[in-house]
């Protein structure tokens, strides 16, 4: 499957700002680097990112490279450390940075390629996480979540005889990001409902199209079937590219993200701590919002809610975020809520509902995530299920993002 510039442009509207010039995912494409690289005119020396497992994946053609930098793959994380080390090895000779690698590994190429100003090709080796082709990077930043600019890919050759070879957990990790959609769509909606916030239909559908190839072809993934390996990496990658064309994360990121996002900062007030991937985290997050988002839509008595706006304290912040506290402090300080007009809660309630309804019920995804073996509980990813309430209640704070649970945190029901 190749799909240049010219199919993206049809997909996301003619006049959309795409930096990606080529998509090739092909079982053995790598073997055809140079190739490619020529085709596109891509010039200077490149130099080539792995981590110590990716470097040895299976069936992989490492690219020829003028400089090749080889991270530890064990505790290695998307936060300013590896940043650094990777920007001091970095020979200032080199024009083009290649990923080599799942989301971590392309989170780090895509900031450093961004700071100094190179260009990025993408080369996934596992279908793990839906931000190959986004020109933005989730990182841990000082112990706390940040979504910083990034350079996204010119480039990106996804071979899928590496993809397939990979543990199939990673798979599952991907099907759990993509699933996640449900509920990032839904918060845009609202968003958009609430406070006339951006949104872009045809961007949401594409989005849509995603969720449909999960459901369609996720069965087959687990019996290395290559065309739904093909499907999953097309739609993992097209997940990208709405966040690129969008220019953030809002399509493909909401209150099921923040969830993933808390637990990733490991806040010590509240004992949080997962080894899960980062789709893994995603997946249980989003049905633990589902069941949420569901359980407010049932409340009946809709005038007797209460919405109250009450500005975060450094006190109170402290109690749960510790060391963490100014980070969430800053990312806060012009809380999106303040542009909410309670009254809009009450008057577009049944909007509001009917995107709600568009969420499939928790028991459903459970039972679908059930069906593929994949983590669907707080206990599977290693959280105590006594801290569901508690991450639906905080896991706003780490992004200021108009979210459905943003707004329950402010709601009082007597």
């Amino acid at each position: 499957m190749l799909i240049d510039q010219s199919d993206l442009l049809r997909a996301f509207g003619v006049g959309c700002c795409i930096t990606t010039e080529l998509m090739v995912i092909e079982k053995g494409c790598l073997s055809q680097f140079d190739s490619y690289i020529k085709q596109l005119g891509i010039n200077g020396p490149i130099m080539a990112l792995y981590d110590t497992n990716t470097f040895c994946a299976d069936n992989l053609v490492r690219p020829s490279a003028y400089q090749e930098i080889i991270l530890a793959a064990d505790g290695l994380q998307a936060d300013e450390k590896a940043v650094g080390e990777v920007l001091n090895k970095l020979n200032p000779d080199v024009k083009v940075i290649v990923a080599l690698g799942s989301g971590t590994i392309h989170d780090i190429a895509r900031c450093c390629a961004y700071k100094r100003s190179l260009k990025l090709i993408s080369c996934p080796t596992a279908a793990s996480v839906d931000g190959f082709c986004s020109n933005v990077a989730a990182m841990t930043w000082n112990g706390s979540k940040k979504t910083l600019p990034a350079v996204a890919p010119t480039l990106v050759l996804a071979d899928t005889s590496v993809i397939a070879a990979a543990p199939i957990r990673l798979a599952k990790s991907g099907i759990g990001d993509i699933l996640g959609k449900y509920i990032a769509l839904a918060d845009w909606k609202i968003a958009h409902i609430l406070i006339g916030e951006k949104y872009t239909e045809r961007i949401a559908e594409t989005m849509e199209s995603v969720l449909k190839i999960i459901n369609n072809y996720s069965r087959e993934i687990l019996i290395g079937n290559f065309d739904a390996y093909e499907k999953l990496i097309y739609g993992l990658l097209l997940s990208g590219l709405a966040m690129q064309v969008f220019g953030n994360s809002r399509p493909a990121s909401g209150a099921e993200h923040h969830i993933s996002h808390l637990i990733e900062m490991h806040p010590l007030p509240l004992g949080l701590s997962s080894t899960a991937l980062h789709g893994e985290k995603v997946g249980v997050g989003t049905i633990i919002m589902s069941e949420a988002y569901h359980r407010f839509a049932e409340y009946k008595a809709l005038d007797k809610i209460h919405y109250s706006f009450t500005p975060i304290t450094k006190e109170n912040v402290f109690s749960f975020f510790g060391n963490l506290t100014d980070g969430i402090l800053e990312e806060n300080k012009s809380d999106c809520l303040m542009l909410l007009n309670p009254s809009s809660i009450h008057d577009k309630w049944s909007d509001i509902c009917q995107v709600i309804d568009t969420i499939p019920k928790p028991d459903v995804l459970q039972s679908f995530y059930e069906s593929l073996g994949m983590k669907c509980s707080l206990q599977d990813i290693g959280v105590d299920e006594n801290k569901k309430n508690q991450l639906v209640f905080l896991c706003p704070l780490v992004r200021n993002r108009l979210t459905l649970a943003r707004i329950m945190k402010q709601i009082i029901v007597p």
